[in-house]
């Protein structure tokens, strides 16, 4: 590897590394609940410097939790898929991950756009993989109004916009501005994001507070239900959350359920948007 991919992978912060590590452990697994031979490969083959990820503490159940998340994020974007085969994907904050190898598969009619920011959206043509047919790449921030237009051409059909571990980073305003935007923009999309509680962003800060992490978490909410009070025709459809239906990998901390039951923590929120036109 040439020094100046060396720096710039070295320089790349544990907010992009920390996934695709966990996900390449993961898949090696033979219970592994999700199967990323990308994520594998690119560790293997980068020779990133993961020792400030090592240093984040992850004990069994928040190493299960977190892939979980992942699963049950792909789980939306596949049956989105499944009822809408020509439908639009916009996966907000891609970072390093290859969401679109693992659900889209054969699928030709699927137009998908990982969107991130200019200098990881260069990581990954470089190290995954550039445009092809179908597959597509936004340099910029979300919160910018330059990919819009670019996504619009599609505007005919069904839309799915996807974050995982994203919206958390950013301000309630952001996000309500965000989530108007798209509304008033793709009216009838879906939107399928995690939103976590603000004790639990205040949790997540003290956790990291050794780590670059430290003090990124910004916005946190109660219930689902406030966001549909941000605007005219925003319904939450469902969400989701540990412990609501069995899991093998959890079985030992099943002790913990009643208390999520109850308390109802990071949980996964599916959106509807608008009115289809």
């Amino acid at each position: 590897m040439s020094d100046a991919k060396s720096q710039l992978l070295g320089d790349l912060p544990e907010t992009y590394l920390a996934p695709l590590y966990w996900k390449a452990m993961e898949s090696k697994r033979p219970d592994a609940m999700i199967k990323d031979e990308k994520a594998e490969a690119l560790v293997k083959q980068m020779r990133l410097d993961f020792s400030r990820v090592s240093q984040i503490k992850m004990n069994e159940l928040l190493q299960a939790m977190r892939i979980i998340f992942t699963r049950e994020m792909d789980r939306y974007a596949r049956d989105f898929i499944t009822h809408h085969p020509d439908a639009v994907v916009v996966h907000i904050g891609c970072g390093l991950d290859s969401r679109f190898e693992r659900v889209v598969q054969h699928n030709s009619q699927v137009e998908w756009y990982d969107l991130d920011f200019p200098e990881v959206i260069e990581l990954r043509r470089k190290f995954i993989g550039d445009e092809v047919e179908h597959y597509h790449l936004l340099a910029c921030s979300v919160l910018e109004d330059a990919w819009l237009k670019t996504v619009k051409a599609h505007s005919s059909r069904p839309f799915l916009f996807i974050a995982e571990t994203v919206f958390v980073y950013f301000t309630e305003s952001q996000i309500k501005s965000l989530v108007l935007t798209l509304r008033d923009h793709f009216p009838g999309a879906e939107l399928v994001f995690d939103g976590w509680r603000p004790f639990e962003v205040w949790l997540g800060n003290r956790y990291l507070s050794n780590s670059l992490y430290a003090g990124l978490m910004q916005w946190g909410f109660w219930r689902g239900q406030e966001l549909e009070g941000w605007g005219d025709d925003i319904h939450l459809l469902d969400e989701w959350g540990f412990f609501d239906q069995p899991e093998p990998r959890l079985d030992s901390f099943r002790w913990m359920a009643p208390l999520f039951r109850l308390f109802k923590p990071m949980r996964i929120y599916h959106f509807q948007l608008g009115k289809e036109r």
